[in-house]
């Protein structure tokens, strides 16, 4: 895989550099709620743009229909984010591939930033169909010289940005899918011992993949979130009203057996925070609830995060860990009455003296959420769907796509 650096050495003075990223930022009523990833594929932007390179910037935004401009989808308030950073004005684009975009990169300087507008407003982006995607790419490779692959959010899509483009261009990886891509390595080929996993999240269905590819390779699995409650229940458990996935037991339940035969842990909570109410997080208000053994949850009670014992329990877990691995909160964090749980979590990985990763998506928005300082662990990842798809051991389109 080629490097920026290389790229740098060849010279890029003068040069359209089209980097595609990851400016998938949680928006509220428009305004950035986490620019964690903006600021993530900053310094290549920042170090393409002091060479001379004419920087295209590219991105997705949520799930737009692709139909055509959404509001609620644009990347103007990412641009504009992105120029406060760089602290330099940063043309926006209202288009993908239009007047706009073609007038407003034909524009820029050597040295100059502009961002055009959400690639899936196009539905060639995302398309299924190779033909009309590989046309989407081939208007996109007409506003650059040269790719750089920065987007590591979204390597596991094949999406005309990500996997055609840059087979038309002369491409390399950016800082950021080189720092990922080295993390990653230290999770599978390279993994120093004990190795801990944390899995959260809603749903065990997300993270099925991800167990049976781990119950090979870590040494403890500490299960937390919603998808804590199917374990439960296979386990023989009640577990009231709490999110279950009844047609995942039976996998569950060979998982749980697996484990044992491996002697890998699999740790499930052994207390948590029941509530008949799921929280108003928008309002804040103080929730009403009780702290329950694990197999005592009362059947119009519904777990929401995991109990004080747990938290000792996964603190325990952590503590002697050389590489520790968290994708997931643990519990319905945005909401202060059971945040303790993912804080918890957080507060261990800072403690521990191991490598630790958070695994990004909910899990990197919590700990600064929270306010945990970034610095405290060894990385936070911007791309939670890839991490999961490469500790799989799939092959990640947009990675693939940069070796070529």
């Amino acid at each position: 895989m080629k490097t920026i650096d290389e790229l740098l050495a060849d010279g890029v003075a003068g040069k359209r550099v089209f980097v595609r990223a990851d400016l998938n930022v949680p928006l509220k009523e428009g305004v950035i709620t986490d620019d964690g990833r903006i600021r993530a594929v900053q310094p290549t932007i920042a170090k393409l743009a002091e060479a001379g390179a004419r920087v295209v910037v590219a991105s997705h935004l949520g799930r737009p229909k692709g139909t055509g401009t959404e509001p609620d989808f644009s990347l103007a308030p990412a641009a504009k984010r992105l120029g406060e950073l760089l602290g330099a004005e940063v043309a926006f684009a209202t288009d993908t591939v239009g007047s706009s975009a073609k007038e407003t990169v034909a524009a820029l300087a050597d040295g100059q930033v502009a961002v055009i507008e959400n690639l899936r407003f196009n539905a060639g982006e995302t398309s299924k169909d190779e033909a009309e995607r590989v046309a989407f790419a081939r208007e996109l490779a007409e506003l650059a010289d040269l790719y750089v692959g920065d987007g590591f959010g979204a390597v596991h899509r094949k999406h005309a940005s990500v996997f055609d483009l840059p087979k038309l261009l002369p491409h390399a990886a950016g800082y950021l899918i080189a720092t990922e891509v080295g993390v990653l390595k230290k999770l599978t080929a390279e993994v120093k011992r004990p190795y801990v996993v944390v899995l959260g999240g809603a749903k065990v269905s997300d993270k099925l993949a991800v167990i049976d590819e781990l119950l090979g390779k870590a040494d403890r699995i500490l299960i937390g979130g919603g998808m804590a409650y199917t374990f439960l229940y296979a386990k023989g458990y009640e577990v009231g009203i709490s999110l279950l996935q009844k047609d995942q037991v039976d996998t569950v339940k060979e998982y749980m057996a697996r484990a044992e035969k491996n002697g890998v842990e699999l740790v499930v909570p052994v207390d948590i925070l029941a509530s008949a109410d799921f929280p108003d997080i928008k309002g804040g208000t103080p929730a009403d609830f009780e702290t329950v053994d694990a197999d005592k949850i009362p059947a119009d009670k519904e777990g929401l995060d995991i109990g004080p014992r747990t938290r000792e329990l996964y603190a325990s877990k952590i503590a002697d860990a050389e590489t520790v691995f968290w994708n997931g909160p643990v519990g319905v964090f945005e909401h202060p009455d059971y945040a303790n749980g993912t804080r918890a979590i957080a507060q261990a990985l800072v403690d521990s003296r191991a490598f630790t990763v958070v695994g990004g998506g909910d899990s990197a928005a919590a700990v600064r959420i929270l306010g945990f300082d970034e610095n405290a662990f060894g990385h936070i990842s911007t791309g939670g769907g890839a991490s999961l798809e490469y500790l799989e051991g799939k092959t990640l389109p947009g990675l693939a796509a940069l070796e070529g």
